[in-house]
This record gives C-alpha cells, sequence and structure tokens, in this order.
C-alpha cells in the first residue's frame, strides 16, 4: 500500500498563518540550518508580532474611546525576546510569580507598566511592595499580609486590585463557574473593610476578575458586577478607577471553519464506530460510546473561532448590562470614566512563534496504513494537545529531496521511551510523505505551547528557543535570550 491509508478521506486541520509566519515557513533553508546548528525541537519566536497583536487591541480601546492598560499574561511564554519587544511597546505585563517579577524588571518594565498577581510567596510580595508594582490581591488575608509588609519595612503605599468571583446576575440567570481565585462578590463587603482598615498601607484603584471560560455572557456578567462593587467603593470614599477583565480572549488556530467542523463529526462517528478510528488506540477526547449511546463531553479548545483576540473584546464591550439599563458596557465605563485593564496571554502571542522537530523515522505498522513518524521532540516540547489544540503540522523538506507521495495518515511519536509520548494522539494527515532529514512545523505554538509543561525527562534537554525577525526579504535571528529591541545589526525593530 505502500503507506497510504485506508481512510474515505484524508481530513486536515490546516493551520492559520499570518504574513510572517507563513514568510518563515517558507524559508526552509533557514529552518534547517537553525536546527542543525542548534538542535530538534527548537522554538522560534517573532518578537515583532507581539507588537503589532498589541496595536490590534489598541484599536479596540480606541474604537469604544477607552483608557487604560493591556497587560502581557507573563505565564504563556517564558521568551525574553518578546518580553523586551513588548517593554519597547506602551503595553505593561502582568507577573504571577518572583521570578517573573524580576525578569519583567530586567526587560525593561517601570514599576508602573506591571500587576502582580496568582499565589504569592512572602518573597514576591515583598518585592512587588519594594518597587511599587500594582497588586492584585485575592481577599482580606492577602491584604493583611502585603499591609504588614509596607508598614514593617516602612514603603510607599502599594496600589492594589481587588480580584473579585462569583458573579450573580438579574433576569435571565447566567452560571459564573466556581473559581480558586478573587473573593466572591457577596462577601465583598468584608474586602472593602479590610481596604478601609489598611488605608495607611494601600490604596485601592480598581477590581479585577479573571474567569476561566470561553463565555462572552459570563464575562459581561462579571464586568457588570465590578461596575457594581466600584459604586460601593465610591460610597465609601474610596478612589477607584479602572476594571481588569482578565484574559480569555482566544485564538482561532484553524485557517477553514469547514475542516474542524468536518473533523469533529467524523470523530464523533469514529467513535461510535461508524468509520474507523481516527486516534491512537481509539481515545476519543472525552467522548465515548456506550450501549449505542454517544457519551461524555469534546474536551477540545476551539481551534476555529470567528471572534477571537480583539474582536472578543470588542464583542465583550458591547454587551448590554440588564441591571444597570442595558446600556452597552463600554458606554459605562466611559461615563464614569474608568480605565479598562486587560491581560491578554494567549490572545497577544497569537502567531508569534513555530516549533521545530526533525523527523528521524518514518516506518508502516499495523493495517490501517498509518504511517508512524518518530520526531526529536518530546510531547511536552509541543505541548499543543495539552491545551486542547488540534492542528496539522506543516512538512519542511530538506532542500533537493524528493517528493513523498500523498496524502498520507500519520501517528506522530516523540523520543521518550514511553508508549504514551505521543505528539498528538490524532492521526495527522499530511498532504506528502515525510522523509528522516524533513522539519515538521507546527504554527502558533507561542502560546502555552513552548515551555509552560517543558521537561527534561530521560535527561533529554529541553527544546531551545531562537528569535527571528524580517530584514527585507531574509530572516535573521539570534538566541532569544540575546534579543534586545535594538537587533544585533544596530536597526531598531
Amino acid at each position: 500500500m505502500g503507506g497510504r491509508p485506508l481512510y474515505l478521506e484524508p481530513l486536515y486541520l490546516e493551520p492559520r498563518l499570518g504574513p510572517r509566519l507563513r514568510s518563515l515557513m517558507a524559508a526552509a533553508g533557514t529552518l534547517h540550518s537553525l536546527t542543525d546548528a542548534l538542535g530538534s525541537p527548537l522554538h522560534v519566536v517573532v518578537p515583532d508580532q507581539i507588537a503589532e497583536n498589541v496595536e490590534r487591541f489598541r484599536s479596540v480601546y480606541r474604537a469604544h474611546h477607552l483608557g487604560g492598560q493591556i497587560f502581557y499574561a507573563h505565564k504563556a511564554n517564558r521568551s525574553s525576546a518578546l518580553l523586551r519587544r513588548l517593554a519597547a511597546t506602551d503595553a505593561g505585563v502582568d507577573v504571577a510569580s518572583l521570578e517573573e517579577l524580576q525578569h519583567a524588571l530586567g526587560a525593561g518594565f517601570a514599576p508602573g507598566r506591571i500587576t502582580a498577581t496568582g499565589p504569592k510567596n512572602p518573597e514576591f510580595l515583598w518585592l512587588a511592595a519594594r518597587t511599587g508594582v500594582t497588586v492584585g490581591v485575592d481577599g482580606p488575608a492577602e491584604l493583611d499580609q502585603l499591609a504588614a509588609l509596607v508598614r514593617k519595612h516602612a514603603l510607599d503605599r502599594v496600589r492594589v486590585l481587588l480580584r473579585l468571583s462569583g458573579f450573580e446576575t438579574a433576569g435571565v440567570r447566567v452560571l459564573s463557574r466556581r473559581s480558586r481565585f478573587g473573593t466572591p462578590v457577596a462577601q465583598a463587603e468584608e474586602l472593602l473593610e479590610a481596604v478601609e482598615r489598611h488605608g495607611d498601607a494601600v490604596e485601592a484603584t480598581g477590581v479585577a476578575f479573571h474567569l476561566d471560560t470561553t463565555s462572552v455572557a459570563e464575562k459581561a456578567a462579571a464586568l457588570e458586577g465590578c461596575l457594581a462593587v466600584l459604586e460601593a467603593c465610591r460610597s465609601r470614599g474610596l478612589r477607584p478607577r479602572a476594571v481588569d477583565v482578565g484574559g480569555g480572549f482566544g485564538v482561532s488556530y484553524l485557517a477553514e471553519r469547514e475542516q474542524w467542523e468536518t473533523y469533529t463529526s467524523e470523530l464523533t462517528a469514529a467513535v461510535m464506530g461508524r468509520r474507523p478510528p481516527l486516534t491512537w488506540g481509539g481515545h476519543g477526547y472525552g467522548l465515548r460510546e456506550e450501549s449505542g449511546t454517544l457519551r461524555g463531553a469534546l474536551g477540545l479548545y476551539p481551534a476555529h473561532r470567528s471572534v477571537a483576540g480583539p474582536a472578543y473584546l470588542d464583542d465583550l464591550l458591547a454587551q448590554p448590562a440588564p441591571s444597570l439599563g442595558g446600556r452597552p458596557l463600554a458606554a459605562l465605563l466611559l461615563e464614569h470614566l474608568y480605565d479598562l485593564y486587560t491581560e491578554p496571554g494567549r490572545a497577544l502571542l497569537d502567531q508569534c512563534g513555530l516549533t521545530l522537530a526533525k523527523v528521524l523515522e518514518v516506518r508502516t505498522q499495523g493495517s490501517d496504513g498509518a504511517l508512524l513518524v518518530r520526531l526529536a521532540a518530546k510531547a511536552d516540547d509541543i505541548a499543543l494537545e495539552d491545551h486542547g489544540v488540534l492542528m496539522d503540522p506543516v512538512v519542511v523538506p530538506r532542500s533537493g529531496a524528493a517528493q513523498g507521495e500523498g496524502p498520507v495518515a500519520v501517528h506522530l511519536f516523540g523520543s521518550l521511551c514511553l508508549e504514551t509520548d505521543l505528539i498528538t494522539r490524532r492521526t495527522v494527515f499530511l498532504p506528502r510523505r515525510p522523509a528522516p532529514g524533513d522539519l515538521l512545523a507546527f504554527a502558533n505554538t507561542a502560546g502555552y505551547a513552548m515551555d509552560f509543561h517543558a521537561t527534561r525527562a530521560q535527561q533529554q534537554p529541553a527544546a531551545r528557543k531562537v528569535a527571528a525577525w524580517q530584514d527585507g526579504d531574509a530572516w535573521r535571528w539570534c538566541l532569544d535570550d540575546q534579543f534586545w529591541p535594538i537587533t544585533p545589526s544596530g536597526g531598531v525593530q
């Protein structure tokens, strides 16, 4: 059969490629020279893209006549190049650990452009207070701890954002999922009392929320609830001026909606036994068949989204607030002269990088006709599937190599001596058969997929990282930690 699959037809999930990533993937010679020199796998980040993404978010602010700040969620990628390029814009950064705070300060961010959120150990809290960054607090106990530090070390008052959760709605009920972060709005009075008690040590500059959901309705309800708490603050004589709506704006990873809809439909059919399996071992991504009935829920990221990133923010701001006269949320923010804070992570990293993995072996095993492709990479080096993202890699052939037959179905395996080291459980369809020495380029991995899960299992190194930028028709690069907004050639990015 020559590796040709026993499937009805290929089911492609082609990645959405912006101009920069498309150009970079076309530079096959550059990509092969990089992996020849620095090994496989290899992460390549594109710093200029993050600056462009900031501007796209800014355009939404301008469209609604809103002021405020965009804080990049640092946890999404620990690249120095991306952070330093961001420091050369007007954006800020949200840090969630002592090390991230040190990284941001060292990359060129002034304290006024930094917020500190997430769980905090005493060292993290002390450096945040010492340097004067804004601290997002989850409850009265954290306020007590922060105030004690300020008094003990005779520090200036610290700006704080009060993080809230457990929002309720009027009229049609919108369920707000439970969160481990923030103070339930029903207990907001206790939090405000703590702010008043520590008025000599902290200044409440606003309120915040972060919901782990793609639901615009849930976030609109949370923003409406925050506006109500801001009014409660003002009635107490406090002067908050900002609402931080967190992140979760999303990315659309795939080029074609039809491919996503077709794949999920065919996956369901495969789980039900109505077509050949589409995964290694019949994995159902949360779906299962029980006595002829489909059970479970599809545990995948919606890889094609019609509204994502800046467009999602625009949609959120246009939502009405039922308890406040049904007026759009953006209009209410503007009317009260409140600043809007956002914390995009994945969305600011859209199209900001790719991951390269060298093909080591291609062989046939089993009766389904699918090829087994072993890569010089571990599953945790390309952690798209850890975040539920399904997307085809792009084959980057060796210069002068013969084009293989196609299309073919393949299973992608990593380099660990583990049955579970699958780059993806999905059967991947490629337009041609890869060959040893080819590269597979996984697009749009900068958001969480590069190093959030990286390990050195079996003493195999984690992927190295480089920064790349366009110089006319050519691509230039340097090691990630050697990139600054002034390039090695002296040109300003």
